[in-house]
């Protein structure tokens, strides 16, 4: 029987205008152990407790009033974003990387808003990404020129989104508490740990939450993460309470009243619409099976493929092309194992005429087996050219078909087996564009005391030099240099000349003649920037032309107006960061 049946009027009025209070704050208590999670407690962040007057009593039309005020509330959040506490909202302090709060003040949105749209059309790199970060979830007033706070915060959930990085995305949610200003983001975050089959994570979110949640959608998960903490009572009642309020959703209801226990056997039915109604479908059928289709959204191949619920391709026969065809397309959105796809087409059987010929043979066949047949002359074949063209063409196959991603991996690891200097001149493009060089990690510097740029005295940007050390140390070496008729400052010697000199470092004046500036080098959109202070408009700059780019690839010339720049707007961290990418030699 449902608890608000067992409740008297006066009661449960109460009850509820509490529940309206604090209604997505998750008790601190240990989780129920389903699907095999962990039982650890679940943090709570909230210190704040509210407490609620009682009254004698709470008519029912007060219920409603009360929902209409937390509405109108909502509104008013949604079209007031002038308060400091939302316009600051980030990660980091501004003095932490040399920037302002009032980075953006100064910006025409116009500007930004075309930096954006740029920005987002590339896979930015690492360093890249790393400084948008810095950039977007720095404490800062929003700009308010030709641009909205709507949509300066779509950009940044966007971005966030993009970047994917779901422990940042937590940590900025749960700092701010602005899950209302950014449910697509919340969202993301706990439908892409539900697809992995983290349970515990999707929920954990809730119960550091201390404002009441306004999404629909939030409000269900949190409902359902109530059931799965074992607070079946407090979950009941809220959906009571939705109920009563004009919540209607009968597949939600009838997944949550058989985990309730009122209902034996829950409806069979498997809704795609979210991860959750997918989850909830699982969960709720002891005998669950899903065949995945084409179209099937990536969050629920994922979530297949993590629960072990996908079809084994050792099980398939060669005849059934649609399930194979599947199995591409998930393997291109990287939730199948390149590898069992690869392994799979060495089962088609082809006679030798067909491998003899399969530059022109493969175009008489199925797709399928076409992608077979050159993936299998690749194996039997050891010259160089030749398998540098079939790699080609069974990569090209792949692009045409819009799934040129399930021929990655495999493809990177035929390359590197290949030595650059057998790679002829026509496929040289192809080489470096697909071949996957592992990033060397802690690569150690090895110094070259006869090069500026590379003597030791490049640690001065770890922190390891004391001013007046490297000072003394600096113009001994440029007294050697001048000395020195046959050697000539690079581009990263004035580069590293240059951020010396941003930081104070005093050099004689007797070695100022050894190289000049020219200030034609800096475009004059950025310096037009940095002198009107316009930080945050500078950085998007510096990010658009890094791009998809590792700093270390990036010609000196462009490399020393980034530095320039970051020297010029104080961001010294930032700027140090990159400086021992490109200045060292590294081993």
């Amino acid at each position: 029987m449902k608890i608000l049946k067992l409740l008297n009027k006066k009661n449960l009025s109460i009850i509820i205008v509490s529940l309206l209070l604090s209604f997505s704050t998750i008790a601190e208590e240990k989780p129920v152990d389903i699907w095999n999670l962990d039982k650890q407690e679940v943090d709570t962040v909230s210190e704040e407790k509210i407490t609620v007057e009682k009254t004698e009593e709470v008519s029912q039309s007060s219920i409603y009033e009360t929902q209409t005020d937390k509405n109108k509330d909502s509104i008013k959040l949604d079209e007031d974003l002038t308060s400091k506490t939302i316009k600051i909202a980030g990660l980091y302090d501004p003095q932490d990387y040399g920037l302002s709060i009032s980075m953006w003040s100064n910006s025409d949105g116009l500007k930004l808003k075309k930096l954006f749209k740029n920005i987002d059309k590339y896979n930015l790199s690492k360093d890249a990404s790393e400084i948008l970060n810095i950039s977007l979830l720095t404490n800062a007033y929003y700009p308010n020129q030709n641009i909205t706070d709507k949509e300066f915060i779509k950009f940044k959930t966007n971005w966030l989104i993009k970047d994917s990085n779901l422990e940042l995305i937590e940590e900025y949610l749960i700092k701010n508490q602005i899950t209302n200003l950014h449910p697509k983001l919340m969202k993301y975050m706990v439908d892409n740990y539900l697809s992995q089959s983290n349970v515990k994570k999707s929920c954990e979110i809730f119960s550091k939450i201390n404002e009441p949640l306004e999404n629909e959608y939030l409000s269900k998960f949190n409902l359902y993460c109530l059931i799965n903490y074992g607070k079946n009572e407090e979950a009941q009642l809220i959906l009571d309470l939705k109920k009563e309020l004009g919540f209607e959703d009968e597949y939600f209801e009838n997944k949550v009243n058989y985990l309730f226990g009122y209902i034996d056997e829950a409806n069979k039915e498997v809704s795609e619409n979210s991860i959750l109604d997918f989850h909830l479908a699982h969960r709720t059928n002891p005998e669950f099976s899903f065949e995945p289709k084409k179209d099937t959204p990536k969050l629920i191949w994922k979530y297949l493929s993590t629960s072990n619920l996908l079809y084994r391709i050792q099980d398939l026969e060669i005849t059934d092309i649609d399930k194979i065809s599947t199995i591409e397309k998930a393997t291109h959105d990287k939730n199948y194992s390149e590898e069992e796809l690869f392994e799979f087409y060495k089962r088609f059987q082809f006679n030798i005429n067909q491998l003899l010929n399969t530059k022109e043979s493969y175009k008489s066949l199925s797709s399928i087996e076409g992608k077979a047949l050159v993936y299998q002359r690749i194996l039997l074949t050891e010259e160089p050219k030749l398998k540098l063209e079939l790699m080609k063409i069974l990569k090209d196959i792949f692009e045409f078909e819009g799934i040129g991603n399930a021929f990655e991996l495999k493809l990177g690891k035929f390359l590197k087996k290949i030595d650059e200097t057998d790679v002829p001149s026509n496929f040289t493009t192809f080489y470096n564009q697909h071949i996957k060089n592992d990033e060397i990690i802690n690569k150690k510097i090895k110094y070259n005391n006869k090069i500026l740029h590379q003597s030791k005295l490049v640690n001065y940007f770890n922190g390891d030099y004391a001013k007046s050390k490297i000072e003394e140390d600096l113009n001994k070496f440029l007294k050697k240099i001048k000395k020195d008729k046959k050697y000539f400052l690079s581009k990263k010697d004035i580069i590293f000349l240059e951020a010396l000199k941003s930081d104070g470092i005093e050099i004689s004046k007797k070695y100022e003649n050894l190289y000049e500036i020219n200030k034609s080098e800096m475009p004059t959109d950025i310096q037009k920037m940095i002198d009107n202070k316009e930080i945050g408009a500078a950085l998007l700059r510096i990010i658009e032309v890094i791009g998809p780019e590792k700093i270390e690839d990036i010609d000196d010339d462009t490399v020393y107006f980034i530095i320039n720049t970051l020297n010029q707007l104080n961001a010294d961290l930032i700027r140090n960061k990159l400086l021992l990418k490109v200045l060292p030699f590294k081993v």
